[in-house]
């Protein structure tokens, strides 16, 4: 039988290896939850980090990114700053946020377009109404011209009449890059002529000397001519505007295996070889032309150039550099833009400078005079033939554009031949009677061309063809 004081003893064991084992659970138990506040602490800790460096990511997206990757759009060469955090790149977060700024530039992109072409339709719209304005004042100034006689009065007209003709060069070439038609084709015209009409509606063409190395008829089928005319125009206007006033610009017309080559080379400062990248990309017309892109104010002539370069399938070359220091224009005219004119039945402009090859026997110069009177000074002019009376346009001083209406002129007295003095002592015409007496010559024709039908065109240009005259050789002005 156990006695009391055992079973006393035993108890108390029992009590005190039950406290000792719930003690030891206590401690385990303590020291887990110590464990597992630091862990939760460190999490903490570590996701405020990440919060942290998620809302500088966001932030240097929005301030630095996001700006670069919108003004890429319009400028190519600049670069976008990448992520704040290097070792986001190929994260989930890090294609998140690339993706966020392919998109962005998908849209600024699309929106610029649109911006732009409504930009153009408006001054399409515009430049419409210009040209239209231009055409009357153009319109005003020939009746003026026709109507009166007084020297002084009809320089003051004919260099009106030139100042308004490179008004309408202006708005012809802003309506190009705008999407608008160069206008009505015209009939085939001797390329030599295309390149003088060219050079008349320009301030400074006296600077510019051309060498025309062709042979005698090269022409230019009837859809081409404008087009040569006003890039001959454009890369004219660059090389007198960025070379000396005190130097000459030089222009060779030269036979190549597929067609003709137009060079300019001016002596002026040259170009950089980023400038002359750019403008070779806009005079390529490869990419679409914005007016965005052609600065404040736009400068269009080389955008004009790539429109009807893709569009007529020409060729212009900016790339070289001219061996007078400045820059080197080649505008190549394949040869299914070329024709031939008989050069008997329709010989060049008076001022067309002649050419240096003979695809037969030399023959004498035609003088173009009429009845006695002086040679015509080689200058760039308006010319178009003389109809069956002997009437046509006329030229003036300073190679500008001249009309004059024909003077009614009393018919001479009979001289008994033994009276008559002899030639040599006739005294000379003076100019004013020489201008006249050519200006009786062009106004003919100009009233002769204002009945003919014009040829087709776009209904814009045709509306307004009866105030459009020709350049050299039939390019219009």
């Amino acid at each position: 039988m156990i006695e009391l004081p055992d079973l006393v003893a035993g108890g108390l064991a029992a009590g005190t290896l039950s406290a000792l084992a719930l003690g030891g659970g206590l401690l385990r138990l303590r020291r887990q939850q110590t464990r597992q506040r630091a862990e939760i602490s460190a999490l903490r800790t570590q996701l405020d980090g990440s919060l942290r460096a998620f809302t500088a990511e966001v932030e240097h997206l929005a301030a630095r990114r996001v700006p670069a990757a919108a003004q890429r759009v319009a400028h190519p060469h600049l670069a976008v700053p990448g992520p704040l955090q290097p070792l986001t790149v190929g994260t989930p977060l890090g294609i998140a946020l690339e993706n966020v700024l392919l998109a962005l530039q998908a849209e600024v992109a699309s929106q610029r377009t649109r911006v732009d072409a409504a930009a153009q339709a408006g001054m399409r719209g515009a430049t419409r109404e210009i040209q239209a304005a231009l055409y009357r004042l153009q319109d005003a100034l020939r009746r003026l011209q026709q109507r009166y006689d007084d020297p002084e009065l009809a320089q003051t007209l004919f260099q009106l009449d030139h100042e308004n003709e490179q008004s309408l060069r202006r708005a012809q070439v802003a309506a190009v890059v705008c999407g608008a038609w160069v206008g009505l084709a015209r009939e085939e015209s001797h390329l030599v002529d295309a390149v003088t009409g060219g050079q008349a509606r320009l301030a400074g063409y006296q600077r510019v000397k051309v060498h025309n190395h062709l042979e005698p008829g090269t022409a230019l089928v009837s859809h081409a001519v404008e087009p040569v005319a006003i890039i001959v125009a454009e890369l004219l206007d660059n090389a007198l505007r960025h070379s000396a006033p005190d130097t000459d610009v030089v222009v060779s017309l030269e036979h190549v295996h597929h067609g003709v080559c137009v060079t300019v080379d001016d002596a002026g400062l040259g170009m950089t070889r980023d400038e002359r990248d750019r403008a070779q990309r806009l005079v390529a017309g490869d990419a679409p032309i914005l007016l965005t892109d052609l600065g404040d104010p736009p400068r269009m002539g080389l955008a004009a150039i790539g429109r009807l370069t893709r569009q007529f399938d020409l060729g212009v070359d900016v790339s070289s550099a001219s061996p007078y220091g400045g820059v080197r224009a080649v505008l190549r005219v394949d040869s299914h833009l070329l024709s031939r004119l008989d050069p008997a039945d329709r010989p060049p402009a008076p001022s067309a400078p002649r050419t240096t090859r003979r695809s037969g026997p030399a023959a004498p110069a035609p003088t173009h005079a009429y009845g006695t009177q002086d040679a015509v000074p080689d200058a760039p002019r308006h010319h178009t033939p003389t109809d069956e009376n002997g009437n046509g346009e006329g030229d003036g001083n300073d190679g500008l554009p001249q009309r004059r209406r024909r003077r009614t002129r009393p018919a001479p007295a009979a001289v008994p031949e033994a009276s008559a003095p002899p030639a040599s002592s006739r005294p000379a015409r003076r100019p004013e009677e020489a201008a006249a007496a050519l200006g009786a010559l062009q106004s003919g024709t100009a009233a002769a061309r204002s009945e003919a039908p014009p040829a087709a065109g776009t209904p814009t240009a045709a509306a307004h063809d009866t105030h459009h005259t020709h350049d050299e050789g039939g390019a219009a002005r």
